[in-house]
């Protein structure tokens, strides 16, 4: 048999190398799909899940109003009188329309009496009127006692304080681990690898502790404590695996979620998604964790009431993957729920 040139092979098998940088790369789709831009949401807005220490309350104020926002809370990033400080000047502004999550405190973490100190602080947090406290990701990946080990979150040394909230009916919120991507290498089969070139100190793929072992260390609290109220932000940061969300939900009544920060992980599995929002519409809350701009409160909503298609997802300026999101048509009695109506739950002994 002559042996022939087969143009159809040539062509199945062509690759290329090429020196565009990957910063350089924008394409730009050719997809031509129903777009709308939702410009109030269906129901006015609580955001749950803000960072506003660096924003003043009348700049914050000007994007609520444009964007249909009710109310917002501060999860300050400061402690101490700072942070009263802080939350005084929001309060100030507008006492119906800002209010406070206080940051855990570790300072001290090394005093035998740490604990009741603790308390103390969450007292003063309480007569202060702030509607709860964050445990950050340092608690069970950096934070580390007199023997220089890692604190484990499950460390029942700390018991007291998550009792204590509960007797208080002062929520919990854990923002424990990160994105899977994190916890993996820095190269070129990590689907965040810009996300992380930009912020190394993300990067979580020499620490000895995995993401599952920490997400189950929290979630031993959450069992060991069912009388105090939880709060999973970024999803209870299992966003890339929603069969392990909802089995969490199922087995942890006192869990509720938001899921701040991760419309682009929600987004590009829609069909999952939508699924998660109907069937535990009463335990999501909105929360965006990015500074409140108007165009960043649209994508929210456009994500949460259209069926548009392949649309960019609201993000910081290194964005998180490239790839972008799908609408999942929320009906109105769920977006309700998640829009205001479950953070209302969390939120009334407070207002």
């Amino acid at each position: 048999m002559i042996p022939v040139q087969d143009k159809f092979v040539d062509m199945v098998t062509a690759t290329a190398e090429v020196d565009l940088r990957l910063s350089d790369f924008r394409p730009i789709s050719s997809l031509s799909t129903p777009v709308h831009v939702i410009k109030a949401p269906r129901f006015p807005v609580i955001d749950y899940h803000n960072h506003l220490d660096s924003v003043s309350p009348t700049a914050a104020l000007r994007v609520m109003d444009a964007a249909g926002v009710e109310r917002i809370v501060n999860i300050t990033m400061q402690v101490g009188d700072v942070a009263f400080e802080i939350a005084d000047s929001f309060r100030q502004a507008s006492e119906e329309r800002f209010l406070t999550i206080g940051w855990m405190d570790w300072s001290g973490l090394e005093r035998p009496d740490f604990v009741p100190v603790t308390i103390e602080r969450l007292k003063r947090m309480l007569d202060h009127g702030f509607c709860g406290v964050k445990f950050w990701k340092d608690f069970g990946l950096t934070l580390k006692g007199e023997d220089g080990r890692l604190l484990r979150i499950d460390d029942e040394r700390f018991a007291p304080i998550f009792e204590f909230c509960g007797k208080q009916g002062l929520p919990v919120m854990f923002h424990t681990a990160d994105p899977t991507a994190f916890f993996q290498p820095i190269d070129a089969t990590n689907e965040r690898y810009e996300e992380l070139a930009a912020h190394p100190d993300w990067s979580f793929s020499s620490s000895p502790v995995s993401k599952l072992e920490l997400l189950e260390q929290r979630n031993d609290v959450i069992r060991r404590h069912p009388k105090t109220t939880f709060v999973g932000a970024h999803c209870a940061e299992s966003s890339e695996d929603l069969t392990y969300l909802a089995a969490l939900l199922d087995e942890l009544p006192n869990l509720h979620i938001d899921f701040s920060a991760r419309t682009p992980e929600l987004g590009r599995q829609p069909y999952s998604a939508r699924s998660l929002f109907l069937k535990y519409a009463d335990r999501i809350i909105f929360g965006t964790d990015l500074l409140p701009e108007v165009e960043t409160y649209r994508l929210y909503y456009r994500f949460l009431e259209t069926s548009d298609e392949y649309f960019d997802y609201p993000s910081h300026m290194s964005r998180q993957g490239r790839w972008n999101i799908f609408g999942i048509f929320l009906p109105d009695d769920v977006l309700l729920k998640v829009y205001r109506e479950n953070a209302l739950k969390l939120l009334a002994p407070f207002m």
